[in-house]
Formats: C-alpha cells, structure tokens, sequence
C-alpha cells in the first residue's frame, strides 16, 4: 500500500521549509529509518528518515521548493504499484503551498557575508535562502578560504555548489578570483547585512521569550579542584581511544542528576498547567555559522558521562557541518550555555521557550580563595540559572544549585 510522505514539523514554531536535497531518487529503495531527504528549516538543514520501508514511487516536489508543514513531499510503495496521486493526496495534485525556488544571483548589492560565505538569508517568496545554492559544509569552506560562491561551478542538484567542487577550486583557483590585497582594504563605509534565517528565528524567539517569560536569576560559585583533577584521570584513562571528556560534560550530567531532585525545573508551561516532563533531556548550545543550534542529550541522568560525551560530540559535528538530525535538536527540557571556552567569568542566558529554565556556565579560573584562614590558589566557577518565575521561585532554584554544586564538586557522586 502507498504511503504518503509529509513536510515535517521540526520544531514547536516551525512552519514551513526548505526540501534542499532528495537523498534517494524515485525508484530507489528505501528502509525505515534511512536517510530520504535533507530539509532546510530556519534552524539548519535537518537529515530527515523515512517511517516507511518500500520504493519511492515518486517525488511530489522538487529540490528547492518551500514547503509548508504537513504538505505531501513524497509516495512510498511496493515497486509496480499503481499510483492514485489525487486521492492520495486529497484531492490536491501537488502540495498546495509549494513554492518552486529557482536558482538566484547575487545581486551586486548583496552584503559580502552573504556573497561570499552563501548563509542563508530570510528569503523572499519562492526564493532559496542565500544568493546561491550551497550545501552546508560548502558554505562553511568558502567562509574559512573566502571564498565567493558564485565564481564557483557547481555539480550538485540543479547547480548547487558541494564540498567537491569547493575543493576542486582549491587545488586550481583561477588567478582572477584569488583574494587581492585590495579587497581587504579597509572600508569607510557603512555596511548592511540581511539576518539570516537562523538569526531571525533566534531573535524572534528570544524576544517572545523575555517579554513573556518572567525571569529571574541565582548565581552559585563552585570549587572545581577536584572535578578537575578527575577529568585529567579520566582523560589519561581514554588516551589510547582519542576520546577525551570535558568539563561541559560532567555539567551536563551534573545537571542531569540534579534536576531529577527538582521537576519544576525539568517542565514547560501549557495552557496554564505545568507539565513535568518524564525524561531529563538536557539541551547544549553550540555555535554554528549564523548563530546557535541547540542539541539535544536524552536522558542526561541515566546516561554514563563518557556517553554523554560520545552524544555530544558527535550530534555537535553534526551541528556544525549542517547534518543535524530532527533528534539532535528537539525535544529538550532544559538547556545549558557554556561560554567558559571564551574566558569569560559570569553571564546569565535567555531561557528557550518552551522551557522553564537554562543554566549560564563560565570559566573554571585560578583564583586566590581562603581556606582555613589562609589565602591559598584555588579553581572556581561561575554558574547562574535563568528561571521562568510563572513555575518556579527563587528558594527552589537556588536549592537547585546547591544539589548541583554537590555533584560538581563530589564528581566521584556521578560516575556511581
């Protein structure tokens, strides 16, 4: 029997999106859980499964085009099915609300990130995000060799530029398109940059999110000496493996443990009810081109710290070379900023609606503490959690943080 594949919805506030790539060509076998297609919504561009095992019998719309939520994308069959695409469909032939987005040219007006990385940028109706068709990972190397993308042949689907081709360029750039000193001129003048779809979407959200969410912060300062220490025995422990686990991981499981002491801090408000969610899935921002994606670590307190590390550090690859999957960036009950990497001492975050709460991490630093009596060296680190006062109160968050720093500063209490 024929199956009928939808645009899917991606995201709580997503509503439509980008169908960038087919992965399998009509008549292609397809297996349940196999890669179909690569999605483009205004968080990144999402690897998407089938639910379906059998053949694809056809493709109801094209590379390129834009997509509502729930529009018919594509059929899955047995091989020599007939096909009733009308019925199928309900009576609508093609997906109402398709939008066939045909190859754009940079505009000489255009801003320079855009020409030259290929970012998306809020595109106008029927248009594909960007001045160019790129995959990801190309916009990612023609940013880090700046190089401009529309000097650069592409052999992808319908023209789009791909890794290849990048580096095909690479080896043999044409001497009219190498970076002259002229171009990196400093310039006087003004300069405009669209946002992109990415940085639209965060600043809309996090706007909602501070007009409408009461916040309210506590801050804790935690001793760090013996966490330290143990991840230094854990890291030498995995040397032979190349693994390495690293502070943002045992916060994640410390945050994990903590929270379930603490369900009013795992929760989302709905329709004026709490809903304490059963999993502990602890959210990680990471820094993509273009702004932040945050994925996703299921069961957080379950989880052994070395698995959590694994997650992490490959759903954040996936991240970053614009592969994500729709489980890598859904469904998280709480979040966790770090920006300790950057040196910096203290922040306080924007909670990710639908949560009701985030949690701000900064540098571990060598500073001068009493102890004793006496000054001695110590390590410390900030940490400051944003919560939505509509659930939570500042007794319970700031009993939060003490079972957290019970965690951080006894890590031996998170490997048993």
């Amino acid at each position: 029997m024929a199956e009928l594949v939808t645009m899917p919805k991606l995201g709580f506030d997503m509503a439509e999106g980008v169908l960038v790539r087919w992965v399998i060509a009509e008549g292609g076998d397809v297996e349940r859980g196999q890669v179909l297609a690569e999605i483009e919504t205004d968080k990144a561009t999402v690897e998407v499964e089938s639910a379906f095992t059998g053949v694809i019998l056809k493709h109801l719309v094209g590379e390129g085009d834009v997509l509502p939520v729930g529009a018919p994308i594509s059929v899955i069959g047995n091989a020599g099915e007939a096909l009733d695409i009308v019925t199928l469909t309900g009576g609508v032939a093609q997906p109402e609300g398709a939008v066939s987005a045909p190859e754009a040219e940079v505009s000489p007006e255009a801003a320079p990130s855009d020409s030259i990385s290929g970012g998306a940028s809020t595109p106008e109706e029927g248009q594909l995000p960007g001045g160019v068709k790129a995959s990801p990972i190309a916009r990612r190397m023609a940013t880090e060799h700046a190089l401009d993308l529309s000097a650069i042949h592409g052999t992808g689907p319908g023209g789009r530029v791909i890794k290849a081709d990048i580096e095909t360029f690479l080896v043999t750039p044409p001497a009219a398109h190498r970076p002259t000193p002229a171009a990196f001129e400093t310039s006087y003048s003004d300069e405009t940059v669209k946002l992109t779809k990415l940085r639209t979407a965060i600043g809309r959200r996090m706007s909602e999110s501070k007009q409408q969410l009461p916040h309210f912060y506590v801050t804790g300062e935690y001793d760090m000496a013996a966490l330290m220490e143990m991840r230094a025995q854990v890291n030498s422990a995995l040397a032979d493996t190349g693994e390495k686990v690293s502070v943002n991981d045992f916060i994640v499981k410390a945050a994990g443990l903590a929270l379930r002491q603490f369900p009013n801090l795992n929760a989302s408000l709905n329709d004026g009810a709490i809903v304490r969610h059963a999993q502990v899935n602890v959210g990680v921002a990471v820094a993509v081109e273009g702004g932040l994606l945050t994925i996703v670590n299921r069961d957080a307190d379950r989880k052994s710290l070395r698995q959590i590390s694994t997650d992490t550090r490959l759903m954040v690859g996936r991240a970053r070379e614009g592969k994500v999957r729709p489980d890598d960036i859904e469904g998280s009950t709480f979040s966790v900023s770090n920006l300790g990497m950057f040196d910096v001492e203290n922040f306080i975050a924007i909670i990710n609606p639908p949560e009701a709460a985030i949690l701000a991490v900064g540098a571990v630093r060598n500073l001068p503490v009493v102890a004793d009596g006496q000054i001695k060296p110590g390590l410390r680190m900030k940490a400051t959690i944003s919560v939505d006062h509509r659930v939570s109160d500042g007794a319970e968050a700031a009993q939060f943080m003490q079972v957290l720093g019970k965690y951080l500063e006894n890590p031996l209490l998170m490997m048993i």
